[in-house]
């Protein structure tokens, strides 16, 4: 089969890999119809992460599934399926509190499982998925989706998962004011995390002009440009004085968690999903002073899918909007520039 290999910093090939096979009994192995280049992905790709040695990359898909292990009963060949961005056992404790990407057992895609077999990345044909029942997510009554469905489905592996954790961890709700720092395809879901929620003003912080349409397409009542002082300034003169009940960051730098901050009310709420490059430090004075509660952290995507599955269905949310740019698998290498430079909201890959 066909797979993206991350070899250093900038160095993406898509190479030919042996096709998966039933290692263990809970194993499934899906055929992958969509993926995705990943905001995340970049950190390795610009060098904030080592790559000691070329690795399968990618963690978001939706497939088929191929074959199945003896072990598992919920899943049959020709299932459609939604692959959360971690592996989980379904059974510990972690698992058991909603907390997937805590799991006792946790694994990677392009990583390896507790005995210790590899397992595939999602940018490629195929996918071995260890505890397959726990971790896929079965689509009902859904076996060929067509192109916006599949989108939308795939969103479900990430983003729109985190932008939903991030809302949720912030209280956006009725009557709530959310503010969104970042407006790449996590900020974004924020936006309509936020809406879906019921939040009365959404205000997206942007300065491409593409991402502000799909952020007022997808629920934002205003957008802000500025940065730093000036966009708390911007947000105060929006709301009449005051600042943002709700704030989602959604980028992962120091810079953006201190807008964050300085864009909520003294007693309002935090939720950060932003994947950190590094030291993203915090202020703990400043949020004791203003009562600030701040929550959030890696979304556990497989906890969320079941909940916002029927409302991608019916077509009530269509988060799919993220991905600009469509792109076959052997152009995962451009897929990954255009991210980069920011030609690309987000990248869908097709095998």
């Amino acid at each position: 089969m066909r797979a993206t290999i991350i070899h250093g910093p900038g160095d993406i090939r898509v190479e030919d890999r042996p096709d998966p096979e039933i290692k263990l009994p809970a194993d499934a192995v899906v055929k992958v119809t969509a993926s995705c280049v990943c905001g995340s992905d970049l950190w390795p790709y610009r060098g904030a992460f080592r790559t000691p040695e070329p690795r399968a990359i990618g963690h978001e898909f939706v497939g088929v599934v191929q074959s199945v292990g003896a072990d598992v009963a919920a899943l049959v060949p020709g299932d459609f399926v939604v692959a959360p961005f971690v592996d989980s056992c379904g059974a510990c404790p972690q698992c058991r509190n909603g907390v997937t990407v805590a799991c006792d057992y946790l694994a990677s895609w392009g990583g390896k499982d507790e005995a210790g077999f590899a397992i595939d990345g999602g940018q490629g044909q195929y996918v071995r998925v260890p505890r397959a029942e726990a971790t896929l997510v079965k689509v009902p009554g859904v076996t060929e989706p067509d192109r916006e469905l599949t989108a939308s489905l795939l969103t479900l592996s990430d983003v729109m998962a985190t932008g939903h954790h991030a809302a949720v961890a912030a209280q956006a709700g009725p009557g709530r004011s959310v503010v969104v720092v970042g407006d790449g395809a996590v900020g974004l879901c924020g936006v309509l995390a936020a809406r879906r929620l019921g939040a009365e003003r959404i205000i997206a912080m942007s300065r491409h002009a593409d991402r502000q349409a799909l952020a007022r397409e997808f629920g934002a009542t205003d957008v802000v440009a500025e940065r730093g002082i000036a966009a708390a300034a911007a947000v105060r003169g929006l709301l009449g004085g005051v600042l943002a009940d709700a704030v989602l960051e959604c980028v992962g730098t120091k810079e953006a968690m201190d807008q964050a901050v300085a864009c909520t009310r003294p007693g309002g709420n935090i939720g950060f999903v932003g994947s950190p490059s590094g030291g993203s430090e915090l202020n703990v004075r400043q949020l004791f002073n203003k009562n600030i509660t701040i929550g959030g952290g890696m979304a556990p995507a497989r906890t969320y899918i079941p909940e916002l599955l029927p409302d991608v269905l019916a077509g009530t949310i269509n988060p799919g909007r993220v991905f600009d740019v469509e792109m076959p698998l052997e152009d995962a290498p451009e897929a990954y520039r255009a991210m980069d430079a920011r030609r690309a909201i987000k990248v869908l890959l097709r095998p």
